[in-house]
């Protein structure tokens, strides 16, 4: 199925999806030692392996990090040729001064939030939608 690529489109058909669960962002020097199999993403930097990981997974195998989020699912089928969608969802939720990192996959975006953040981004998301769904 191929993705989506207007951005109205998007947008009126944005159905944004709380998951269940704190997520932490790792970095590792080398990933000897820990267990990557429920890592929600990865990415590799000069730095060293970034991880998302759940935060009870984290725990579990003592990695350090810092920052606890939320993770939304931005559900809807868009392409990575898309242009707009991740800065248009940046842009609402900076205006309501939430901080959101952007994971883009291979059939959704994701957003990652403060955890103290999420249900107050959830309401700009779905604000959003709801502004274009009526255009």
């Amino acid at each position: 199925m191929p993705g989506e690529t207007h951005l109205n489109t998007l947008l009126a058909t944005l159905k944004p999806e709380l998951q269940n669960g704190e997520y932490v962002f790792c970095t590792l020097a080398e990933a000897i030692n820990v267990d990557l199999t429920e890592a929600v993403c990865t990415f590799r930097e000069k730095e060293g392996l970034s991880v998302i990981l759940p935060r009870e997974v984290a725990d579990k195998q003592h990695v350090k990090y810092s920052f606890i989020a939320s993770w939304i699912t931005l559900n809807v089928y868009s392409s990575l040729e898309a242009t707009g969608l991740t800065a248009t969802i940046s842009k609402a939720l900076a205006d309501e001064n939430i901080s959101c990192n952007a994971v883009a996959a291979f059939y959704h975006d994701h957003v990652f939030v403060a955890r103290e953040d999420a249900e107050r981004a959830m309401e700009v998301l779905k604000m959003l939608h709801e502004k274009f769904r009526e255009i």
